[in-house]
Formats: structure tokens, C-alpha cells, sequence
């Protein structure tokens, strides 16, 4: 008897274990681990994951796995034990980690269908199933009893395919291509048959008697200017056949990149990538902090960091923040890579993702670059792992499992003894106090390349040009070199937090804020559609003319978006062209790519955009960047908004002057005084680190103590209350006397789509049963969560307090 161990597609604290099912004889050599199967759950068929196969189980009627939903285990044996840790250190259900790993595509209802890959001779059983079709449906196969362990070995030998069909035909691209149906002897026969008079036919016929491989339909169409009515005839005298094949969709396929050779590497790039290229030789594995400035050339560090990898027929993973993987960051790896890298992030559409994750699953590439989700790709010889802007707080998912890539990343480089680039111009406090520790191994990049110097960058206190009588949202020496780079033909980025074209709207006469009635939350203007719109659950309403609590006309707006700045810059600089960026802009695919080499091309004087434009962009003819309002950021109820604040203005600030042209970069703020503005305004990271650290150690913050953040909502204010008391009691009650809770508080943002948030803080250096005591507060509230709308949310590293 052999028995699969299997965690069900059912998220619920009852079902977070494993349930044993009979596996039938005819599966017995097909069921592998890692593989989803389709099986009876009570009343209902439910997808699982086998993790186990064992000979023996300790129940005495086992109901049998219905179907086989993979032919090769989707999951690796590693991934296996991954998504184990990451449910106990996320106190998530296993199923939610599992599912994390693989593409949206595998999660959705699909049906699998057989392709012959038309090359290999099949064994007689198989081509009779397939009876001259390239492609048959599975359950068809099923049905008239195909064998299972035939058609695995054939998948194996990589005779044919197994392709997933989703409902929404999103993983299927195939093109049509046109093959010989006889021996060539026999076509040279019916070329005598064929009338004089069907010169074309003739001509198509001669074609492939010469070459008789299959050829694409359009490509043949092309060479022998016919039709295909032409094709169709002799299709149907048996001469010719159809076939489809399934294609790759290729995201990047406008793009054919230029092959790029390593460069030389300077002295600093030669010290930081010995230690690295030493422990690639050793296998040994440790983490990296690669502390370089923005320009310091940690890319190529990167890239002849793989290539060793790759000389050693080892694999790559390459983290970048979202909003950094652009098209310039995809040109880097393709250029020196070319298709042995694979490309994962959200502008992909659901059906080109699963293409590329099955590149990586098939062994069919090397190299992985992507955002968050992609520290999973199924590689089974990792070599090398790299997370570029590691402080980005978008490699921290959030919601369930709320896992951190880096943690995931050492992990992994654990597993298969590799290092772990972890690189930053402004690295996380945590990380760079671990370096300072040696827990992590310091890489010192402090110099930009070919000699270049940071820009300098002028603070403009707001206030002064309020007293000067100056009331716009620029000040003048901003204008001035706006209008002074103009001139030069040079280049401008300027940098706004906020999208829309004012940040709230307001009644002058009783001072009441538009507001979202779901949310606690001013509702944000957007004037390209006129509307209201709320940013948290997506309310919105047309434009109001008057105030619903008084009446009065007396409406303004209020705040700065960047639609408002776009309309004010054309304003005061009628002879400048301007391209925006925001989510707004960007919302059709591959707009992104769009407006950004519209801009490269100098089809525009000025960049505005949100945070988008911050990192990764790097354009020659820029040499001014203005940053509008850094005040919004630093005084958000988050004890890293100092941090965040510093790490985005030298961000930003490294987009000008990174070639031959010197760069400036001006910061207006009504807050010049604050030593994040000042220290991020002189480029000095360590004195930031060190002040930083005084006020965090003070108010008993990371990396001095541990965060767990759990946040209760419930459509009834009075039921979030006295949850969250509860849970702070039992926390009091049951860890130790050295943990600090904090709570039960209404959280910054009390309301969000009609629920109520309340939340607790817990601080500790140390509370290893803290897990535990968790998971039974939760299994406590089953009921409650289950039945009556209650939400439990745990965050162990929370990034974001609101």
C-alpha cells in the first residue's frame, strides 16, 4: 500500500496538517512529492499538495487520490520544507505558503492537454491516441485508458509536453506550422500528379521535397507569395498536414538586446567582488551587505558575480524592487546573459509569467531577475542570490504569509551553500548593524564610477519663500534651473510623493474635508477625470460643487499632486515638455517602458513622477533634480519615516549628473533643520546610521528590539475593542516580563472599507514561545473569524505601522 501525505487547498486551523490518501495502483509510479493532486475533501473535490510518500498510515479507511493534476512535481523537494518554515515563522496556513510560490496561472481552474513534440517517433499505443493530431486533450487520454507510467517516461524523454490550459486562455500562445503528411518519394510522386496549371501548388510541393521540415505557416506564405486556400487543398489531399505548436511568450521579443562583454573593473569593484568570487569557489555561504553609492557600479559587481556562477553550471537569483525593475535593469542581464535569463514582475500578464516560470522549471534558463515572488523560482543549484536596494520595504509581502525575500534569501542560500548579495546605497538599519556586528560581511563601494562626484544638493526652506511672498509650489531658485537647464538642452526629474492632482479637498467657510465614507481618509482629487477618489478602497465620486455641511461654494483645493504640479509647470515654463509619470500613467502595459524611452530620447525636457522614478533610471542629459515636498513622508506616525525619508532623497538625488555633465539637486522643505534632510543633503550615511540608532536604542525600536504588530478589524467598533484588549491580556499574561505591549490602540487609520482597526505592539529582544501563544489566540477566535467577520492580522517585522 502507498500512501501520500497530502496539505489541502481548504485554509482553516483545522486542516493546517496533513491528511493521508490511498494512492491507486495505476498512480502508484506517477505520484512524486511536490505534486498537486485532485482529491475528495468531505463532500467536495479540492486540490492538494503531496508532501510525503510513506508505505503505512495509522488510519484504517483511506479514500484514493481521484487525479494527478502534474506530470513533474511543481514544487521542489526544497521548496517542500521552505514553505514549512516560512508558515511557522509567518504563523500562516501551509496551503497560503505553497500557493505564494507558484504562479497565479497554477492556482486558477485549467484543464492539461498532451502536445507531440513531432520530431521523436512515439511508441504505437501513444500514436494511436494522438491518431495524426499534434494535440489531445488529457481526459481524453484518460478516458480511453491511456497508461500513465507510458506517458511519464515519454514526458521524461521529452517526446511530448504536458501544457496547462487556463479557462481564461491565458498559458497557451501557438503558432501554425505546415509539415510534409508523406515520405518525400511519395510527394515527389504526387508532384507529377498535380495539374501544370496549379503552378502554386506545384511550387509549395517542390518546397518540400527540398526541405521537409515543418515551417510556419506566415513564413511560408511570405517565401512563396501564395495563399492559404493553396495550403488548404493540399492539406486536404494528404500531402501536407497543420500543426500547432506551443510558443514562449516573450515579454521582451520588441527588444533584441545587444550583447554586452564584462568591463573592466575598477579598484573598489576588484575589492568588493574577491570575497564574493571566494565564496562562490568555496561554496561556502555567507551574507554580503554591498554598501555602494548610487553610481558606485554594484551592477556590474552583480553581473561578473553570476558569470562565475554560470562557469560553473550553477543557477542565479536576482531580486529588484518592483518599481526599479525597469526596462533598463531587464536590458542589463539580457545584454550579458541573453536567453538564459528569465524575467518575473507584476507588468507581466498572467499567461507571460507562466511561460517564464515554466522556462525555469524546465531547466531551460540560468538566471531569474524579478521582484519579491521570485526568490521561489524552482531552481534546484542555486549558486548566487543578489537583492539590489535591499532597504526596499517591497520585499516584505503583506498579507498572508507575510514573508521577508531576504529572509527567505538566506534560507536558501543556507540550503545550497552560496552567498547572498544584499546591496544598497542606504542599507537598512538592521542590516547595516548586523555588518557592523559581522553577522553580515561589509563590502564598502564609497565611489562613483569614472570618477564622477555626487551632485550637490541646495535645501530651500519653504518658509522663507512663503515670508518672500513667493506662493507656488516652487521656489525661485528651482525655476531658475529649470529654466536655466532648458536652455542648455539638458534634462529635469522632478520628484513628487503623491499621484493625483491635490491631496484633499476642503470647505473654506467650516473647514470640513471631503472625506471617504468607508475610510477614514480625505478623498484625493484626480482633475484628468473629475473626480474624488479614495486610494485605500477605491471609493470615488464626481467632483462636489458645494460643501455637504454647509452648503457653501467656498470649495478649494489643497496639497500638491502631481497632476496639480504638471498644470503649474506648464504654467510658469510654457516652453518646456513634460512627461508624467505616475500609477495613473502607467496603468496600460508597457507604458512604463514607453514614457521612459520617450524621455531617454529627449523627447521631453522634464521626468515627474512619483516614487517610480526614484531608483534604477539612468539618463546621461539629466543634470537637475528637483525633490517638490519631502515633508509629508517625514512626519507620517512611523518610527522609520526618518529613515525612509533619508534613503529616498539619496535615491533620488543619485539620478543627476551620473555622466559627463555635473548634476544638482535642489530639496524644498519646511523642515531644513531635521538631520535626515541635512545629513541626506551631504550624502552621510554612517553619521544618519549612528543618530538614528541613539533615537531608536532611546525609544527601545529595531535593531535594538524585536516588532510584532497585530492588528484586529470587524465591521463593529465596539467588537475590535474588546478583542484587542483581550489579546494584549493574554500576551501580559503568558510571555515573559522582559516583552513591552503596547495597546490595545486605534490603529493611524481607524477606518478602511467600512471595518474598524484597532492594534497591540509587542517589543521583545527574545520570546521564543511567542508563536505558539499566537497560534492559540487565533485558534481561540476560530469561531469568530470563521463565522462573524473578525480579522487576526500578525506582522513580525511590520514596515509600515498605518
Amino acid at each position: 500500500m502507498r500512501v501520500a501525505k497530502v496539505i489541502v487547498d481548504v485554509p482553516t486551523n483545522q486542516t493546517n496538517h496533513t491528511f493521508d490518501y490511498l494512492i491507486p495502483e495505476e498512480m502508484e509510479n506517477l505520484v512524486q512529492k511536490g505534486m498537486r493532486v485532485s482529491l475528495p475533501f468531505g463532500p467536495r473535490k479540492v486540490m492538494g499538495f503531496v508532501l510525503d510518500l510513506v508505505d503505512h498510515s495509522d488510519f484504517d479507511k483511506l479514500k484514493p487520490i481521484e487525479e494527478v493534476m502534474d506530470l513533474t512535481p511543481v514544487l521542489t523537494e526544497e521548496l517542500l520544507h521552505l514553505g514549512k518554515w516560512i508558515s511557522e515563522q509567518t504563523v500562516s496556513f501551509y496551503i497560503q505558503t505553497f500557493q505564494a510560490m507558484l504562479p497565479q496561472i497554477l492556482k486558477a481552474k485549467y484543464k492539461k492537454e498532451i502536445e507531440s513534440l513531432t520530431e521523436y517517433e512515439l511508441p504505437n499505443e501513444l500514436q494511436k491516441l494522438f491518431a495524426g493530431r499534434a494535440v489531445i486533450d488529457y481526459d481524453e487520454y484518460i478516458e480511453r485508458n491511456g497508461d500513465y507510467n507510458l506517458l511519464l517516461k515519454e514526458v521524461r524523454n521529452g517526446h511530448v509536453q504536458i501544457n496547462y490550459i487556463v479557462k481564461s486562455k491565458e498559458t497557451k500562445k501557438t503558432k501554425l506550422f505546415i509539415a510534409p503528411n508523406n515520405e518525400t518519394y511519395l510527394l515527389e510522386e504526387a508532384l507529377e500528379d498535380i495539374s501544370n496549371r496549379a503552378k502554386k501548388q506545384k511550387q509549395i510541393i517542390d518546397y518540400f521535397i527540398q526541405s521537409p521540415d515543418p515551417i510556419e505557416q506566415k513564413e511560408l506564405l511570405t517565401d512563396l507569395k501564395t495563399t492559404t486556400a493553396t495550403i488548404n487543398q493540399l492539406v486536404e489531399k494528404k500531402l501536407l498536414k497543420k500543426i500547432e505548436k506551443k510558443v514562449y511568450r516573450d515579454p521582451f521579443q520588441d527588444n533584441e538586446f545587444e550583447r554586452t562583454q564584462p568591463l573592466p573593473l575598477n579598484k573598489q569593484q576588484q575589492q568588493a567582488i574577491e570575497p564574493i568570487w571566494q565564496s562562490i569557489e568555496e561554496n561556502s555561504n555567507e551574507v554580503f551587505l554591498l554598501h555602494g553609492v548610487t553610481g558606485s557600479g554594484k551592477t556590474e559587481v552583480y553581473l561578473q558575480a553570476i558569470e562565475k556562477v554560470l562557469n560553473q553550471g550553477k543557477e542565479a537569483i536576482v531580486l529588484v524592487p518592483e518599481i526599479a525593475l525597469t526596462p533598463q535593469m531587464v536590458q542589463r542581464f539580457k545584454g550579458r546573459f541573453g536567453s538564459e535569463v528569465a524575467v518575473l514582475h507584476s507588468a507581466l500578464s498572467p499567461g507571460e509569467k507562466f511561460d517564464e516560470w515554466t522556462k525555469i522549471h524546465k531547466k531551460e534558463v540560468k538566471v531569474v531577475v524579478g521582484a519579491r515572488s521570485a526568490i521561489f523560482a524552482p531552481f534546484e543549484n542555486i549558486g548566487i542570490i543578489i537583492i539590489d536596494e535591499e532597504h526596499e520595504t517591497s520585499y516584505k509581502q503583506d498579507e498572508q504569509p507575510r514573508y521577508h525575500a531576504r529572509e527567505v534569501a538566506k534560507k536558501r542560500g543556507a540550503y545550497h551553500n552560496c552567498p547572498v548579495i544584499l546591496g544598497s546605497a542606504t542599507p537598512m538599519l538592521e542590516s547595516y548593524a548586523r555588518a557592523q556586528k559581522g553577522v553580515y560581511h561589509l563590502l564598502d563601494m564609497p565611489e562613483r564610477m569614472n570618477e564622477a562626484t555626487m551632485p550637490p544638493v541646495d535645501i530651500v526652506d519653504m518658509r522663507d519663500e512663503l515670508y518672500a511672498g513667493n506662493r507656488t509650489m516652487f521656489s525661485r531658485k528651482l525655476l531658475d534651473a529649470i529654466k536655466e537647464r532648458i536652455d542648455q538642452n539638458q534634462q529635469v526629474v522632478l520628484f513628487l510623493n503623491r499621484r493625483g492632482y491635490s491631496t484633499f479637498v476642503m470647505c473654506r467657510e467650516c473647514g470640513d474635508v471631503m472625506k471617504c465614507p468607508n475610510c477614514d481618509i480625505a478623498l484625493t482629487f484626480h482633475k484628468s477625470s473629475h473626480q474624488l477618489k479614495c486610494h485605500y478602497c477605491d471609493y470615488q465620486i464626481p467632483m462636489v460643487k458645494e460643501c455637504d455641511a454647509c452648503g457653501s461654494k467656498t470649495i478649494r483645493y489643497f496639497g500638491t499632486g502631481t497632476q496639480k504640479v504638471e498644470e503649474a509647470l506648464k504654467e510658469h515654463i510654457p516652453e518646456a515638455s513634460l512627461i508624467r509619470m505616475d500609477v495613473d500613467t502607467t496603468r496600460r502595459k508597457g507604458s512604463h517602458k514607453k514614457l521612459l524611452d520617450q524621455f531617454g530620447n529627449g523627447k521631453a525636457n522634464i521626468l515627474l513622477g512619483t516614487q517610480m522614478i526614484a531608483k534604477g533610471l539612468d539618463f546621461e542629459n539629466v543634470t537637475l533634480v528637483g525633490v517638490l515636498a519631502v515633508d509629508a513622508m517625514l512626519h507620517l506616525p512611523d518610527f522609520r519615516s526618518a529613515e525612509k525619508t533619508f534613503q529616498l532623497m539619496t535615491q533620488v538625488s543619485g539620478r543627476a549628473g551620473r555622466h559627463r555633465l555635473p548634476g544638482e539637486v535642489i530639496i524644498q522643505t519646511y523642515t531644513p533643520e531635521h538631520y535626515s534632510v541635512q545629513l541626506a543633503s551631504r550624502y552621510d550615511y554612517q553619521r544618519f546610521f549612528l543618530q538614528e540608532m541613539e533615537t531608536r536604542k532611546s525609544f527601545h525600536y529595531p535593531p535594538y528590539y524585536y516588532l510584532t504588530l497585530i492588528t484586529v478589524s470587524h465591521p463593529n467598533q465596539w467588537k475590535v475593542q474588546e478583542v484587542t484588549k483581550t489579546i494584549c491580556k493574554l500576551l501580559f499574561k503568558y510571555l515573559s516580563d522582559q516583552a513591552t505591549i503596547l495597546g490595545p490602540t486605534p490603529s493611524p487609520m481607524v477606518r478602511i472599507n467600512n471595518r474598524y482597526r484597532y492594534q497591540c505592539m509587542v517589543k521583545y529582544k527574545d520570546e521564543p514561545n511567542q508563536r505558539e501563544i499566537i497560534r492559540k489566540i487565533q485558534t481561540h477566535y476560530y469561531d469568530d473569524i470563521q463565522r462573524h467577520d473578525l480579522t487576526i492580522q500578525v506582522d513580525f517585522e511590520p514596515y509600515s505601522l498605518m
